[in-house]
């Protein structure tokens, strides 16, 4: 049976701190990768998230950056560089609802906010890296979409599903320009993840139980249920998977 290794690769997984992005960080460095994890504040407590990876065996270093920034994104690539030599793999996970605010009540700053951390981060942490990981004839590049830029999302989450749905939109115009040089691009689109600041913050009790009662399976998402999905896609037993949205949600959403 062939083994997930990731041995040898350095990955970038920008918003890292909790949920999603720290499992997927800590799930590629369990596989052997070097892990560059990140957040634009709370430098003591993403250290001791780093510090997790690595008393578990993995290498890591955190680096405090705001992923719409072009200064603070080039921290990240040399931080990679340094650690691992190279950059092979970038899941792009920063971003967030922030808020839920309805269309009828349209805020043109919030909408702006959530544009510039969901899409803005990704296409600008995407371009200042190309140039590294089109260079060794193989790579990954994970963009995090969502279940919302699908369905719409929920109440007061126009916004941030037209954000996502842009993401996904993204992932395929990335195709077109690094798959010639080996490198695969996909996104992963999460349905209702339990334990993330995202429903933590935004969903009650009760939306939680409603959901998990609609859920097939019968069971909400775990992080792990994601970051699972990004290492089959990072390594090379997801070699010949590109330009898709893998849909992750326990059979809540079916296109």
């Amino acid at each position: 049976m062939k083994q997930i290794s990731l041995e040898g690769k350095t990955a970038i997984v920008t918003g890292s701190i909790q949920g999603i992005g720290f499992q997927t960080a800590k799930t590629l460095a369990e596989a052997g990768a070097a892990v560059i994890i990140n957040n634009h504040k709370d430098p003591e407590i993403l250290e001791n998230r780093a510090e997790e990876i690595r008393k578990a065996g993995g290498r890591c270093k955190a680096v405090i950056a705001d992923c719409t920034k072009k200064e603070d994104i080039q921290k990240l690539i040399d931080a990679a560089l340094e650690l691992g030599g190279s950059i092979d793999i970038l899941v792009n996970n920063a971003g967030g609802l922030i808020k839920r605010v309805p269309v009828a009540e349209f805020d043109e700053d919030h909408f702006q906010t959530v544009i510039d951390v969901n899409l803005k981060s990704a296409f600008m942490v995407t371009s200042a890296v190309m140039p590294y990981i089109t260079k060794n004839g193989w790579g990954r590049i994970i963009n995090l979409s969502s279940q919302a830029a699908h369905d719409g999302g929920g109440p007061g989450a126009a916004a941030y599903a037209a954000s996502k749905a842009g993401v996904w939109t993204f992932t395929k115009g990335v195709v077109k320009e690094v798959s010639p040089k080996g490198v695969t691009v996909n996104a992963v689109s999460p349905g209702f993840i339990k334990g993330t600041a995202f429903h933590n913050t935004f969903s009650s009790k009760e939306v939680h139980e409603k959901v998990k009662a609609t859920v097939p399976l019968g069971r909400l998402g775990l992080p792990e249920d994601i970051a699972n999905v990004i290492l089959f896609l990072a390594s090379d037993l997801g070699g010949y998977v590109n330009g898709q949205s893998i849909q992750v949600n326990g059979g809540l959403y079916m296109p």
